[in-house]
């Protein structure tokens, strides 16, 4: 659950940082950096009982899977199908290393 909030943050701040347009805004630049923050933490915490290179693998991929969706459901970005399919190969990876580093 810890890497799930982790990833959760990790596409807070993206978003956050994309709206702050280079830290001229200044809400979202602090929304972003605190997000950013808290997400390193959390993983952290996590790796406490998962392997590193699990755990980072599925915090990345949790996090550009909900960027990305996020980009083509409120931005306004290209939902392609191979964009879709290259989305898709992502999500079958963690959850692959998930199951498999339990």
């Amino acid at each position: 659950m810890l890497l799930c909030a982790a990833a959760t943050l990790e596409i807070v701040w993206a978003i956050a940082l994309e709206r702050s347009a280079g830290f001229t805004h200044f809400w979202p630049a602090v929304i972003g950096v605190t997000a950013a923050i808290l997400s390193f933490v959390l993983l952290t915490f996590a790796l406490k009982t998962l392997p590193v290179g699990t755990a980072y693998a599925v915090w990345v991929g949790l996090g550009a899977l909900g960027v990305a969706a996020a980009g083509i459901l409120a931005l306004g970005e290209s939902a392609a199908p191979a964009r879709l399919g290259c989305l898709a190969l992502i999500l079958g990876g963690v959850v692959g290393l998930r199951l498999l580093d339990g």
